[in-house]
């Protein structure tokens, strides 16, 4: 079983106490969005083949990497250059995001960090200059720390269908995505990183810009040593390249507030959900009871 930690809400940035707790109790409940029915999922290393993070902000974790030497990792860090408009709750990138994932790269290595340019975003402020500047910062800033970088261009999920307006979104037009993934190409070369779309139809092989596969079975293989045998990951997009995983997160109980983010899609839910975590509890937002009010699945 690969680990996805998560695709759902940022777990490393708000709920990191509570994932190492897990870690040491050695299990987890996850309630199914969609039949709402909640399941057990073992987290012993002899189960858990892999773990892949996903985060805006790993801080929280960085003093506890330790305590996941008996598991295969990496993670998948988000930075963009997009202010407090747009992801209100995530931290200065210059001042706070940037070191550490430089910092998190000096411990565990560039090969397990990669950077997320994710969502690519057109407004009147955004524009295409905007985002060629900003890459570039951000590659020359991130040079040496990762090997990868992993962008795509904004989908209209419901979260952004309800933004719209605050989002003041433009289309991005097949000329203007062609612009943008050779200049990030020819950007990132300079600066030793391969680059890929995550689940983009458009093709940009042609300026070197391959198809991500973000929960990367190879690139477990190459940090455990071991041959994984796992399958094309069911229910994603139809261009999606991942293996399958099983996320532990919940939609609605991320506190980074991102306009753009699909896994928020009712901020009175997000508040409600956020208002129930309880560290100490199995279940990532609320807890699971039985009739005698004890804990059980």
């Amino acid at each position: 079983m690969i680990l996805s930690v998560s695709r759902r809400t940022d777990i490393p940035a708000c709920y990191a106490n509570w994932f190492f707790e897990r870690l040491k109790e050695g299990f987890v409940f996850v309630q199914s969005p969609m039949s709402r029915k909640i399941s057990r999922v073992e987290l012993s290393a002899d189960v858990v083949d892999g773990i892949v993070f996903w985060s805006k902000n790993p801080a929280p974790m960085l003093d506890r990497l330790h305590l996941l030497k008996e598991f295969a990792y990496y993670f998948q860090c988000t930075v963009t250059p997009y202010g407090t408009d747009i992801e209100p709750n995530v931290p200065d990138k210059r001042k706070e995001i940037i070191p550490t994932f430089v910092r998190l790269s000096d411990v565990i290595g560039a090969e397990r960090v990669v950077w997320r340019y994710d969502p690519v975003l057109l407004n009147s402020r955004y524009d295409t200059e905007f985002h060629l500047r900003a890459f570039a910062a951000l590659a020359k800033a991130l040079y040496g720390h990762t090997k990868k970088c992993v962008f795509s261009f904004v989908d209209d999920y419901r979260s952004t269908g309800r933004n719209r307006g605050a989002l003041s979104l433009l289309e991005i037009s097949q000329e203007q995505k062609l612009e943008l993934g050779k200049a990030f190409s020819d950007i990132a070369s300079a600066y030793g990183m391969a680059i890929e779309t995550c689940a983009e139809k458009i093709d940009l092989s042609k300026f070197g810009v391959g198809r991500a596969r973000c929960v990367d079975a190879r690139l477990l293989e190459s940090i455990s040593g071991r041959a994984l045998n796992v399958k094309k990951a069911q229910g994603q997009r139809k261009l999606c390249g991942c293996a399958q995983s099983t996320d532990i997160g919940m939609y609605n109980s991320c506190n980074n507030g991102c306009l753009y983010c699909y896994a928020n899609f009712s901020p009175a839910l997000m508040r409600k959900n956020a208002a129930a975590h309880d560290p100490a509890s199995p279940l990532l937002c609320g807890r699971v009871e039985d009739e005698n009010g004890q804990t059980s699945i």
